[in-house]
């Protein structure tokens, strides 16, 4: 029996990305989706053949980024940033799901109104974790905290809103459970065996892996000279602000082998000086056509570049901008998948020589070989869809 389900993604392409996929089978399977997410991803939604249902940002978070430096007073603002946002579109959602009656929320991890609307209405719930998840033997979140001073600036922070939510709306809501508050079903977009503390993780987590859906064949890219090596570099869409990076990659790479494909957001191509002939230097590339070809990835290590990455066996060279993508990072390097380089002692010369040892390990090439069979062994959006079917009855 087909079912009528709301996704929730307020916003970030590495929040959305991973859903739709899983949109896309659940639909073809006959199921009517709903998706709520800011106008950003409208075009996205509704191309992975869900209804879009728009979700309005404040205008401060639409133009505000995450800290570059994540201090914890700067962590601490944009978590209360991040919060008004979500408050602001609780009434839209609990609107909706009392018109619409949706049989389940599909919610990503960072959307707690959604879970809040779910318990206030009594409609199962199911979370996404598009990142490394969380329970009692490892925490992501602890990650972003240098110490206890941290968590209780945060919390601090935090505990004023999250009580006045909850007078308004009847419900519990504290800040220990904004990011973090495991569904009787969670969906994680990668899979077991690079979740940290992956053993200790129960039935109700479904370590699915990642699924690139249409995205994979959606554009193509080819490199120039067939048989060179192909060399990608990205850091990603949100802290891709980086001219003296791009620069460091354009002197490292400028006479080797490679055919490099950079992508650099927006960044004026004017402030990174001459660009060398071996380098196709975009605002942006299509990442699934170009990793195909790729025989090494620089990246940021946001979790979708690095499932992207696993998932056609790309040896990864990782400058982590922020903590998540650390820990990301760290994953990739104690699992024998490549090297994390330091972002604020990167050069020209490590970035070269770290690219060089990735591509020529013998041992690095076989744990990528082992980890693109396990990635795609995960069970991606038809394992997802299946679980949400056996949840719903």
């Amino acid at each position: 029996m087909s079912k009528h389900l709301l996704f929730v993604a307020l916003a970030g392409h590495g929040h959305v990305n991973p859903t739709l996929p899983l949109v896309e089978e659940l639909v073809r399977r006959g199921h009517r989706v709903d998706y709520a997410t800011s106008a950003e991803h409208s075009e996205a939604v509704i191309g992975a053949g869900a209804r879009w249902v728009e979700l309005e940002l404040p205008d401060t978070m639409a133009r505000t980024s995450p800290p570059r430096e994540f201090s914890s007073a700067d962590l601490a603002d944009f978590m209360r940033l991040m919060f008004d946002a979500t408050r602001q579109v609780h009434p839209t959602l609990y609107e909706y799901c009392v018109e619409e009656s949706p049989d389940a929320i599909v919610y990503d991890t960072m959307n707690w109104s959604a879970r809040v609307v779910a318990q206030q209405l009594d409609i199962p719930a199911v979370r996404c974790v598009p990142n490394l998840a969380s329970n009692e033997e490892y925490s992501l979140f602890a990650a972003f905290m240098s110490d206890e001073s941290d968590e209780n600036l945060l919390t601090d922070t935090l505990a004023d809103a999250c009580a006045e939510f909850s007078a308004e709306n009847g419900v519990e809501l504290a800040p220990s459970t904004l990011m973090d508050m495991t569904e009787k079903l969670n969906l994680v977009f990668i899979p077991r065996e690079f979740q940290i503390a992956g053993d200790t993780f129960d039935d109700s987590f479904h370590f699915v892996g990642p699924s690139l859906g249409s995205r994979e064949h959606a554009e193509s890219w080819s490199p120039a000279d067939p048989e060179a090596p192909v060399l990608y570099i990205s850091l990603g869409t949100v802290f891709n602000d980086r001219p003296e990076f791009y620069r460091d990659c354009l002197e490292a790479f400028r006479d080797g082998p490679y055919q490099v494909a950079m992508t650099v957001g927006d960044v004026d191509l004017a402030d990174l000086g001459e660009i060398p002939p071996n380098f196709d230097v975009r605002p942006r590339f299509p990442q699934p056509a170009v990793l195909r070809h790729a025989d090494a990835f620089v990246s940021h290590a946001g979790m979708n570049s690095t499932m992207e990455a696993l998932y056609y066996g790309v040896a990864l060279v990782t400058v982590p901008q922020m903590p998540e993508q650390a820990a990301n990072a760290g994953q990739v390097q104690t699992l024998g998948l490549g090297e994390q380089l330091d972002t604020a002692t990167v050069t020209a010369e490590s970035l070269r020589a770290a690219v060089a040892r990735v591509t020529d390990d013998a041992t690095v090439r076989t744990n990528l070989d082992r980890m693109r069979k396990v990635v795609r062994e995960s069970g991606g959006v038809a394992r997802g869809a299946d679980v949400i079917e056996e949840y719903l009855g």
